[in-house]
């Protein structure tokens, strides 16, 4: 994908703004580690403290608005962290927890197509019910009306979060289906780099509870939405 001229100049200014507040407003949490201190020195300690703060912060302050700046020229809409809504069917409640009872005793194997159809047959059934799902790091109109929503994880995931993961996901597609039936949603993990390269991305823990064609987004299939080319930042 070749950027613009502005993509580039907003994606800089992106990752400047990020690393300058990020160096002007950190505070490190008052914490004595003796052992770590005089095992590792304190000035290395103190740069392990502040790249470890740094990068848990990446999704929210370099990941999002990237990927929204990338995505505007493919998409119709792009933005980061909204709602995918506020009623979910008790009917359609009752499906999610039934799925998600089968995929943990794999009795099923994940199908994202079959699963958003399920919802689909339910969205409107029975009582609505209040909820408040976790919002969506990035949710992307298409041209088509089609709707993409993705979940942006840290590369290497554990194990236990992924049955939460999947949850979302579901939730985010019955929150969209219990307002408008016949929405075409698509709900995504999305991993922005493959620490393993150049080898392929092998987090294939999580097969038994994602649809791994469907639903898992990882540096190169993301890219179908936005990839981040190499630029040269002069902070």
């Amino acid at each position: 994908m070749s950027l613009t001229k502005q993509q580039i100049f907003e994606i800089e200014d992106t990752l400047k703004t990020a690393l300058r507040h990020k160096f002007s407003n950190y505070n490190p949490e008052p914490v004595t580690m003796p052992f770590h201190t005089r095992l590792l020195g304190k000035d290395r300690l103190a740069l392990f403290s502040f790249i470890h703060s740094l990068n848990t912060n990446f999704g929210t302050s370099i990941f999002e608005p990237v990927a929204v700046t990338l995505a505007k020229t493919n998409f119709k809409e792009a933005h980061s962290q909204v709602s995918a809504g506020s009623q979910i069917s008790e009917q359609a409640l009752f499906e999610i927890q039934k799925i998600m009872d089968n995929l943990t005793a794999a009795h099923i194997a994940p199908s994202k197509a079959n699963e958003i159809e399920i919802l689909r047959r339910v969205c409107q059934k029975c009582e609505m019910r209040t909820v408040k799902p976790t919002k969506i790091d990035i949710a992307l109109t298409a041209h088509d009306g089609s709707l993409h929503f993705f979940d942006i994880k840290t590369a290497k995931p554990n194990k236990g979060g992924f049955k939460e993961f999947k949850r979302t996901l579901l939730e985010w597609a019955a929150c969209v289906l219990a307002n408008n039936p016949q929405a075409a949603v698509n709900t995504y993990i999305a991993i922005p780099y493959n620490p393993y390269a150049p080898k392929p991305y092998s987090r294939w823990t999580m097969a038994g509870m994602l649809d791994l064609n469907a639903e898992l987004k990882w540096r190169k299939n993301f890219g179908i939405f936005w990839e981040v080319k190499v630029l040269s930042i002069n902070c």
